[in-house]
């Protein structure tokens, strides 16, 4: 695991894909919470939610960085290094209605 993510590159000021995770609204199935690819905007259910499609989608795509889609939360998890964080001067975060 890293100290520190590597990946900050990445991050890219793109709209969310929706207000809820896209595959669940899909299917019909609940979240718990929501996390935003900080690539391509992509919404998907946290690893506590039973289908976990964030990291599915990081899997897929390989785009390392999510961002919380929760009111109020402002911090980031990289799949690869394995580091949360939050970025000081950030601007907020988009998160669900």
């Amino acid at each position: 695991m890293a100290a520190t993510c590597t990946h900050l590159a990445t991050i890219a000021h793109v709209a969310p894909s929706g207000d809820g995770c896209v595959e669940c609204l899909a299917m019909g199935a609940r979240w718990v919470h929501l996390r935003r690819c900080a690539e391509c905007g992509h919404v998907g259910c946290c690893d506590s939610s039973p289908n976990r499609h964030a990291t599915a989608h990081f899997h897929a795509t390989q785009h390392p960085l999510v961002q919380s889609y929760e009111p109020g939360e402002e911090w980031y998890w990289c799949y690869v290094d394995e580091v949360g964080f939050e970025l000081d001067g950030a601007p907020p975060s988009p998160s669900h209605p």
